[in-house]
């Protein structure tokens, strides 16, 4: 197995801004939109293709699913200047004072709302789209006058795995307390694996809400009994980004959960959710690293020629991928030298709703068996803890690769025996 240290390194502190890399994976959006849209195709059978099918069928899969999700809400959903999906009209920034706010207000850009996120230390401002102009067109035109602040679209983040938003059901509850696990996701249903257990928050409209997706990641994070997660009985706390808004899972409001975990200490946070490089969340995901928060991230599922998906991609985050029961690499599974884990991802048995349970596939669903290992180790907020949670995590992993770390599984499998718990 290689030297810990070059995951250490990351790990123990991307307090450094992120870098600002290409645009990434995206996937089916776990929000509320018309059936025609959200009840598109499962990922398709790929197992013994050619990957450059694969590739060619996932791609074509990816711009299926935003084209649909365009032409469902163009009222609330536009495409950047790389043809990323974000929040129509709007563009974030951070490290933005006072004159530089009225300076960009006198040519057009006007301020939404400033706000802070005192759990990263950390202001964010929405600018308004001047009138006339494409979100493509003013992203640039802010990047010129805001040359020392972080500006970007709102990217839209996409669940990793089967999503959806759920029909009026009860969403899971409890008080999470110290050392709670965090989750970045949809809301979490009532479901008895993790009953008792759920403190959740709302970072979009119409959230919490409960959510296949979320309550499937929490299940296998925290659950006990009928489906059991990888840090079973555990406490979670839920940011649900989603709720029932179309342009739901964006940057800003993964930043705003971000915040809300650091500020309650959370160590390990699970995002099973894929989308571009975005400079705002980069700069969210750096200040809870350095406030000693672990990130674990699931890469996609667009395939292994795809680029890089964030925050996966981000520097310290905890990269996961998705094999199958034999230990192969699910064939839609993202690669890259940031991939750090493996862990199940094919037949994964988890809570998909108050009553309901079923075997799931993707990369979401690795994720939280890794972030759910990681806690074991870690188990409050430290940085001179994450050396040695990593480098226990590390000795868990089974080689299923060359020996060493490679950019397929990462270091290895973590949790072999979870998928049909």
């Amino acid at each position: 197995m290689a030297s810990w240290k070059s995951l250490v390194a990351l790990a123990a502190l991307a307090i450094t801004a992120a870098g600002f890399g290409a645009s990434a994976q995206i996937g089916l959006p776990s929000v509320q939109i018309p059936d025609a849209a959200r009840n598109l195709p499962p990922l398709p059978d790929v197992v013994g293709e050619p990957l450059i099918a694969v590739g060619e069928r996932l791609d074509r899969l990816r711009l299926d699913r935003i084209t649909t999700l365009l032409r469902a809400h163009p009222d609330r959903v536009e495409l950047d200047r790389n043809d990323q999906p974000a929040v129509r009209g709007v563009l974030v920034a951070t490290g933005v004072d006072a004159a530089m706010a009225a300076r960009v207000a006198a040519e057009g850009f006007a301020m939404i709302d400033r706000e802070r996120v005192d759990g990263l230390d950390m202001e964010i401002l929405r600018f308004r789209v001047p009138d006339g102009q494409s979100l493509a067109r003013a992203q640039k035109r802010l990047q010129k006058l805001l040359p020392g602040a972080a500006v970007d679209a709102d990217h839209l983040y996409f669940t990793s795995g089967p999503g959806g938003a759920l029909p009026a059901t009860a969403l899971a509850s409890g008080t999470a307390g110290s050392g709670a696990l965090g989750l970045i996701d949809g809301g979490v249903a009532a479901h008895p694996s993790v009953a008792g257990r759920v403190e959740q928050r709302g970072f979009a409209n119409g959230a919490p809400s409960a959510s296949r997706h979320g309550t499937a990641v929490a299940s296998l994070l925290v659950g006990s009994g009928s489906v059991r997660g990888a840090a079973s009985g555990g406490r979670l706390l839920a940011a649900d980004v989603y709720g029932r808004d179309p342009a739901g899972g964006n940057a800003t409001a993964i930043a705003r959960a971000l915040g809300w975990l650091a500020e309650n200490k959370v160590p390990v946070t699970t995002i099973s959710l894929v989308g571009p490089d975005n400079r705002l969340l980069g700069v969210a995901v750096s200040r809870a690293q350095g406030r000693g928060m672990l990130i674990v991230a699931a890469v996609g599922n667009d395939g292994p020629a795809a680029p890089p998906a964030y925050p996966a991609a981000y520097k310290g985050v905890l990269a996961v991928t998705g094999v199958d029961a034999k230990g192969r690499v699910l064939p839609e599974a993202g690669r890259g030298a940031h991939v750090a884990f493996a862990a199940p991802g094919d037949g994964v048995l988890a809570a998909t709703a108050a009553d309901a349970t079923d075997r799931l596939r993707g990369t979401s669903f690795a994720a939280p068996l890794v972030a759910g290992r990681l806690a074991r180790h870690y188990r409050s907020p430290s940085i001179p803890a994450i050396e040695p949670a990593v480098r226990a995590l590390m000795a868990e992993a089974r080689d299923l690769g060359k020996k060493g770390r490679d950019k397929i599984y990462g270091h290895g499998l973590i949790c072999a025996d979870c998928a049909g718990r």
